[in-house]
């Protein structure tokens, strides 16, 4: 009995809890559009207004545009070029003589006056050599004077043969020697003749082997003083590729190595490249300041000294030279370098405010605003930017108006209403960088 009331009054389960689990999940999923729908209400609702905004304010007048006026650069104008350190002078130092380095007396970085000794050879090839010659030149004079001695000898036949033809020659017009004899006399003097120009020929000969080989002996003596190698001009010490020992030979070739490069940098030269823009106004004389990054705020007055006279076909620039003097050696070969150059131009670009422009499918265009108060956009060319400011060369005229703040609402066409003029920032003189 209790079992089966236990049984029969088990109840079956109840189905509440699944059906307030739909609910929650009905609210949450209604919550969420709710949310979805307040957050598009709040981002439409704005562009919609500003969508209606100009139509709205279209009846109550023409939009409001800030303008600035066209005006003309200043005529001088300073460009910052970019540029290379190099010394006034700067050789390599190659071996006149063959041999091995005997002593080295010379470094990097050391100073060295005009004739100073950077290093010796030891060659002793060279004195061979140099006896050798002056043994030649002994033979030379021996032979020059066997050669003056058979002149003298061939001069003493000549005269014997002389008077001998000559009193023949009485004898056979008296008739006591046949024509034979006298003949035979005359044709020894002619032959004594020939011996005595073949010996004045052979001591000639002679002198000239003599000055031959004095020649030769000299440019050996001049290769021996080459055994001391000397700094060609006062100046640095900049590279050094030979040590005590090394085997050097003569010559300057590209397969030789150099002994030593001297360079002179109390004077030295910077090399920049002038736009083709700015060209015309760069000449021989013209100021400038060299500067470093290692020296800030220091600059180093110099002078343009020549230019190129011709445009680079591929850069369009003008390869310039500029000198400083360098007495205190702060600056060095190598470094590089800003020249600020001071030109003074003939025709200087005109200015508009850099948000005067606008970039389209054409070109840079400018909004400009005439005595209607109509908008007309008018293509541009543009020169150096200078940031806040941008040149116009071409496209305008000084003393138009731009719009400074364009937006959708100006187009071409339009009328606006021009708001109080504002003060055009300085314009900076030049600061072009090539």
């Amino acid at each position: 009995m209790t079992t089966e009331t236990e049984t029969g009054s088990r109840r079956p389960p109840e189905a509440g809890p699944p059906r307030a689990r739909r609910g929650g999940v009905i609210a949450a999923v209604l919550l969420g559009a709710a949310a979805l729908g307040a957050l598009l209400a709040v981002g439409y609702w704005p562009r919609a207004m500003r969508a209606r905004q100009p139509a709205a304010s279209g009846p109550s007048g023409p939009p409001i545009v800030s303008v600035a006026s066209v005006v003309k650069a200043d005529a001088d104008v300073e460009i910052t070029l970019p540029g290379s350190i190099q010394a006034e002078t700067e050789t390599a130092v190659f071996a006149r003589a063959d041999g091995y380095i005997k002593r080295r007396t010379a470094d990097i970085g050391d100073r060295v006056e005009q004739g100073q000794v950077l290093a010796e050879i030891d060659s002793p090839e060279l004195d061979q050599q140099i006896r050798e010659a002056e043994a030649a030149c002994r033979r030379s004079q021996a032979a020059l004077r066997q050669a003056e001695a058979q002149l003298a000898q061939a001069r003493a036949n000549l005269h014997l043969a002389e008077v001998t033809a000559k009193r023949w020659r009485v004898l056979v017009d008296k008739g006591v020697l046949s024509t034979q004899d006298g003949d035979e006399k005359q044709a020894a003097l002619e032959a004594r003749k020939a011996d005595a120009a073949a010996a004045e020929a052979g001591v000639q000969a002679a002198r000239d082997t003599i000055a031959a080989g004095e020649a030769a002996l000299q440019r050996l003596l001049e290769l021996q003083s080459f055994r001391r190698v000397v700094a060609p001009f006062p100046g640095i010490v900049v590279a050094r590729n030979v040590d005590t020992g090394t085997l050097v030979s003569a010559g300057s070739s590209s397969s030789l190595r150099e002994l030593f490069r001297i360079a002179r940098i109390e004077l030295l030269r910077v090399f920049v490249y002038v736009p083709q823009s700015e060209a015309p106004a760069v000449r021989p004389g013209l100021a400038c300041t060299v500067e470093v990054r290692e020296y800030r705020g220091r600059g180093f007055p110099g002078k343009v000294t020549r230019t190129a006279n011709a445009l680079d076909p591929l850069s369009r620039t003008l390869l310039t030279e500029v000198q400083v003097r360098n007495p205190g050696g702060e600056l060095m070969p190598g470094m590089y370098a800003t020249v600020r150059l001071r030109l003074r131009r003939q025709d200087p670009p005109l200015l508009i405010p850099s948000a005067a422009f606008r970039n389209t499918e054409k070109g840079p265009v400018a909004a400009v605003v005439g005595d209607d108060a109509v908008v007309r956009f008018v293509p541009v060319t543009l020169g150096r930017d200078y940031g806040a400011q941008i040149e116009v060369l071409g496209g305008l005229r000084e003393g138009q108006k731009v719009v400074t703040n364009a937006t959708d609402e100006v187009r071409e066409g339009v009328k606006v209403r021009p708001a109080a003029q504002a003060k055009p920032p300085a314009a900076k003189a030049g600061g072009a960088t090539k």
